[in-house]
């Protein structure tokens, strides 16, 4: 039942047929909101999705889970990212979806934390094209505060520093929250999206002020689906090997030797006593295909721990 309320190869491929046909006068993204919008509600009426996200509402996180699972899905705001992860854990929850990758400031270690710590799936992945937009109900000259979540405010410092000096730059716990207090405190502003913009009733005093414009967040979807195949996937790997000379460079001769492209890599030292380090790495593939069998065999005899944390559709990013 489950699988059948979240198909994203299927959607992905119905909103590419959508598109490609689409002649005007709706753009492309306009399309797929409305038909997410229809299939969020057509699914509520089988089963209603219950989704934990990374809040509050109005984050870019919960743009992310409107964007996979549709505003009819039942979707459930928690404080932090491993709050997410307990949710889907006990049961409370169908998946969670939580931030895993920025272009611009590298992994969120709070996400392969958790990762290490329980035993869930990545079952699929968004992108979002982050957009950062001051916002302020006052003009751009009275903003003597500007707040946001450390992420945002870092991804902005070139044009803060250059276009506000006068404003001292304050760090809350969510894009959301900043929103909130830009809307209720005289001279404050926020970094902010423009869906917040929206729902706070703020003025937008300067748009896409990230210093990267190519800004891409990766938000992955956890559960415990196992996805099937579907010509465009993306593997998950946490792996330990030996803490010696070599040893992740005779792990890594594998992706080489079965042509296997190997995407992301990041580095996690290990908690405790121990010495080394666990390794996340992202690679092109399915873990049902041969090639992608043996690479992971080769790898596993190397290995002092090897998870496969799930094999899903890769996606592209969405602005």
């Amino acid at each position: 039942m489950k699988r059948a309320l979240f198909a994203p190869l299927a959607d992905d491929a119905l909103f590419a047929t959508l598109e490609a046909s689409n002649r005007g006068p709706l753009p492309a993204a306009a399309i797929r909101g409305i038909f997410r919008q229809i299939l969020s509600a057509a699914r509520l009426q089988v089963k209603s999705v219950r989704v934990a996200y990374l809040g509050p509402a109005y984050s870019y996180t919960h743009i992310a889970a409107v964007e996979r699972f549709g505003e009819s899905a039942d979707l459930v705001p928690v404080s932090t990212i491993a709050a997410v992860f307990e949710e889907v854990n006990r049961g409370q929850a169908d998946y969670g979806i939580v931030p895993i990758e920025n272009s611009t400031d590298g992994r969120i270690v709070d996400t392969l934390d958790m990762f290490t710590r329980l035993p869930l799936r990545i079952c699929g992945e968004v992108q979002i094209a982050i957009h950062h937009n001051l916002l302020a109900r006052c003009p751009r000259s009275e903003v003597t505060e500007i707040y946001s979540k450390p992420q945002a405010l870092s991804q902005c410092r070139e044009w803060l520093s250059k276009n506000m000096p006068q404003a001292r730059l304050l760090e809350v716990t969510s894009t959301s929250t900043a929103a909130q207090l830009a809307r209720d405190k005289p001279g404050a502003g926020a970094v902010a999206s423009m869906r917040a913009a929206v729902e706070y009733d703020l003025n937008v005093v300067a748009e896409s002020i990230q210093d990267n414009k190519n800004n891409v967040t990766r938000f992955a979807i956890i559960g415990d689906d196992d996805t099937k195949p579907t010509g465009k996937d993306r593997t998950a790997l946490l792996l330990q090997i030996p803490h010696k000379p070599g040893a992740l460079a005779d792990a890594l001769s594998s992706f080489k030797r079965n042509k296997i492209n190997l995407t992301w890599i990041e580095s996690f030292p290990l908690r405790g006593p121990e010495s080394g380090y666990l390794f996340f790495l992202d690679f092109e593939g399915h873990s049902h295909d041969p090639r992608i069998k043996r690479t992971l065999s080769d790898i596993e005899r190397l290995a002092v721990r090897m998870e496969v944390l799930g094999s899903y559709p890769r996606s592209e990013p969405l602005s």
